[in-house]
């Protein structure tokens, strides 16, 4: 795996959880954020995406046969924090897939003070006839030997490289969007296409799970765009609706990236974010 860690200030330090496909590299501008408020930070590429090794043969293939591997990650990114003597306490910023995996986290008692999450991957955003297909496809893919392969309507091409800015679904801002694209454009090797019928599974079974779970006593932020349209909507204002120590803030009119939104929605949000973690130390 790889981790990196910028270490400033004693106001603790701030984990944050990339979402899926995503290099270290796309947060560097969240870091210094963060670290011009006085806050440490330390993220990592998950395994499989970013720089780190390529389970399967087509590394363009985003794969993992259970979500329980990323806690082993999550692990790892603890102990490096640890090791490099990051300051605490510890909060948890949490983006896409990294909120599913965030949410669990907390949910086995990471060591975290107050949360934020951006657009939480609290369910799988699919269109309503391809549910049942990727359930069946999902439960008989492993015994046929084909779990490796694309889930349905995805393929090797990353979004980022493929898509032009108009009409994209993650940013409003032109100036986000070619600082993202850029990064895979110029450095191929961050690159990641779909995601295996086996990761696919594995995301359903870990949102059907955490669903049924009842929310963490941490003091939580949950932004989410008015215009979001990557991760399942509805979840996350049920999961919010019953969170007693959390609050759902939308932003109107951003779409999946409120980190990589206009200038507006990213200061509004890391200052609620520094707000949150000042008042939680």
């Amino acid at each position: 795996m790889r981790v990196a860690w910028w270490k400033a200030g004693d106001k603790g330090t701030v984990l944050l959880f990339p979402g899926r496909t995503e290099p270290v590299e796309k947060y560097g501008l969240a870091a210094g954020d963060l670290v011009a408020r006085g806050f440490s930070v330390i993220t990592l590429d998950w395994r499989g995406q970013g720089l780190t090794d390529r389970p399967l043969p087509d590394p363009m293939t985003g794969h993992v046969g259970s979500f329980a591997e990323y806690q082993q990650d999550v692990d790892a990114m603890l102990a490096e924090a640890l090791r490099a003597r990051l300051p605490q306490p510890y909060f948890m910023v949490a983006h896409s897939m990294g909120g599913c995996i965030g949410l669990r986290s907390l949910m086995l008692g990471l060591p975290i003070r107050a949360a934020v999450f951006s657009a939480p991957m609290w369910g799988i955003a699919m269109a309503t006839w391809l549910r049942p297909v990727a359930s069946v496809v999902g439960a008989v893919a492993r015994p046929l030997g084909y779990a490796h392969r694309y889930a349905p309507t995805t393929g090797p091409r990353a979004y980022l490289a493929s898509q032009p800015f108009e009409g994209n679904v993650l940013t409003t801002d032109r100036e986000m969007w070619d600082y993202m694209r850029r990064q895979v454009v110029e450095v191929p090797e961050f690159a990641l296409g779909g995601p295996s019928i086996a990761w696919l599974r594995a995301a359903l079974r870990e949102c059907a799970a955490l669903s049924a779970l009842a929310a963490p006593r941490v003091p939580v932020i949950c932004g989410l765009g008015t215009a979001e349209k990557v991760v399942d909507v509805p979840p996350i204002h049920r999961r919010m609706a019953g969170w007693s120590t959390g609050q759902l803030d939308l932003y109107p009119g951003a779409e999946h990236e409120i980190m990589m939104e206009v200038p507006a929605a990213r200061t509004r949000f890391f200052h609620r974010a520094v707000a949150l973690f000042e008042a939680n130390r």
